[in-house]
């Protein structure tokens, strides 16, 4: 029985001797095999692979995919213009060299995600310095990310290359101190003013424009009436005298009569006209004296 036991027992010794080495890499990491703080294999592709039983060997494994960091400081960052605000952003990042990672961050991924925030911050700090709140608002956003990200990139690449890749950096939210909303909302209003007022210029001068061209364009039409009306008339008036003059010259006594008519007609042309005359010596009344007797 004590040789089953010990033939038994030495299996199962074995057995945990083979097991400790052999590990398995997923596909979504990288496996790490050091001993006593040293690396001695990254293993990058998936499968089953061998080393040495602990504590001679020991592996690690470290995640490969892309990894996103969120902002956890909402500790307020100044502007250019010395204005406090606060920013929610996010950074996608993957460990592409493994053993530059280990090197000079570590093991520890959470240890590395706490460095790589507080270079992401002080890029932060730094760009927003350089900026304006009314930049912060502005499509000019995509600049200072991308500036970020360029900082970001020199730092973990540096002398001492972290072995990771930064994918993007984006802002999600910037929050204002109240009294920086305020001026911001008046500065916003003020520049709506700014372009009603703009508008309303240019819709004022270009109605006065309007409003010219069409009196330009009646005084034309006017004096063109005007002066057909003009050619008319005077086409009229030389017509008439001509009729005139030829039956006036068909007829002298008539002629001298029709006269005399016309001047009565413009000596009587007011109410309070008055003439007196000596029926005896007018030519008016020997008409009517004649026509009289010719009526007798």
């Amino acid at each position: 029985m004590n040789r089953i036991g010990f033939f038994v027992t030495s299996i199962l010794v074995v057995l945990a001797l083979l097991s400790s080495t052999l590990f398995v890499v997923d596909q979504r990491q990288f496996g790490v095999v050091y001993a006593l703080g040293q690396i001695k294999e990254v293993i990058t592709e998936p499968g089953l692979n061998f080393k040495l039983p602990p504590p001679l060997q020991n592996v690690r494994y470290i995640d490969k995919r892309l990894l996103t960091l969120d902002s956890t400081d909402t500790e307020p960052m100044l502007t250019a213009e010395k204005q406090r605000v606060v920013i929610d952003w996010y950074v996608r990042w993957r460990i592409s060299e493994p053993s530059e990672y280990i090197r000079n961050v570590g093991l520890d991924e959470s240890a590395g995600a706490m460095q790589l925030n507080r270079v992401v911050r002080n890029a932060f700090q730094e760009e927003i310095n350089r900026r304006t709140v009314r930049e912060l608002l502005s499509s000019k956003r995509e600049t200072l990310m991308a500036d970020v990200k360029r900082e970001v990139l020199e730092t973990v690449r540096g002398s001492k290359p972290w072995g990771v890749d930064i994918v993007d950096v984006r802002i999600t939210r910037v929050d204002y101190a109240e009294t920086i909303t305020e001026s911001v909302y008046r500065r916003m209003e003020a520049e709506r003013k700014r372009v009603a007022n703009e508008l309303r210029s240019t819709g004022a001068a270009e109605g006065e424009k309007i409003r010219a061209e069409a009196d330009r364009q009646r005084d034309i039409t006017i004096a063109n009436a005007y002066r057909d009306a003009q050619k008319i008339k005077g086409e009229g008036d030389a017509e008439a005298a001509r009729v005139y003059a030829e039956a006036f010259g068909k007829d002298p006594q008539f002629a001298q009569f029709y006269r005399s008519l016309d001047a009565y007609k413009e000596s009587f042309s007011k109410k309070s006209d008055v003439l007196v005359l000596d029926p005896s010596q007018s030519d008016f009344f020997k008409a009517y004296r004649s026509g009289g007797s010719a009526g007798k």
